[in-house]
């Protein structure tokens, strides 16, 4: 039914906004993690909108970009997990951080969600590994198809990822260490490791 809501931004709650378009105050639920990136009440914001439509509720949810929406639109799917759930999971976790805790099967960064359970998390990484993108997330690689979201990754850096998960570093954690190192032709095994590590030391 809407595809986005442009206005000024009247009201700030901790989990929900009200945007005022065409004289029309739109109550949004967002991911309170999303508060943040508002400057305060005033400003004109563009909200990508999802409906959610029960027998006895109508519900607004909103995020900032496409992207943010479509990975919502994708927890939907997902069985067992409702528009709370989505939300809960948006809150704990960035969608490149969740992408990147789907790649690599840390069901335990998705836990750390409200309400979302170690059977849920494993049950989002089940369903979602075969239909989130992570070409754009990986230092500039682009995968060649949304379905293969390993495309681009080196044996150097898959053999990088399980080094570094064996020194103690979640899975989640080494691919996107790994995954921000600038592809380079014919890198070794020892460089991805050494430049993954420094950069895991700033962060």
């Amino acid at each position: 039914m809407y595809s986005y809501i442009k206005g000024e931004l009247v009201e700030i709650q901790q989990d929900s906004i009200v945007v005022e378009a065409g004289q029309i105050g739109y109550d949004i639920r967002i991911p309170a993690s999303m508060i943040r990136r508002f400057s305060g009440t005033g400003e004109t914001v563009k909200i990508y909108t999802y409906l959610h439509v029960k027998e006895d509720l109508m519900e607004l949810y909103g995020f900032l970009s496409r992207d943010d929406l479509h990975v919502f639109k994708l927890l939907l799917g997902v069985n067992g997990i409702g528009p709370k759930g989505a939300l809960a999971v948006l809150t704990a976790l960035s969608p490149d951080d969740l992408r990147f805790a789907v790649l690599g099967g840390d069901a335990k960064a998705i836990a750390k969600a409200p309400g979302i359970g170690g059977k849920t998390a494993q049950r989002i990484i089940l369903e979602l590994k075969d239909k989130l993108s992570f070409g754009h997330s990986y230092g500039g690689e682009t995968a060649q198809s949304q379905d293969a979201p390993l495309d681009g990754f080196s044996s150097a850096k898959a053999e990088a990822v399980q080094a570094l998960v064996a020194l103690g570093y979640s899975s989640s954690e080494a691919f996107k260490a790994v995954g921000e190192i600038e592809p380079s032709p014919g890198i070794s095994v020892e460089e991805v490791l050494k430049l993954s590590l420094k950069r895991m030391s700033i962060l």
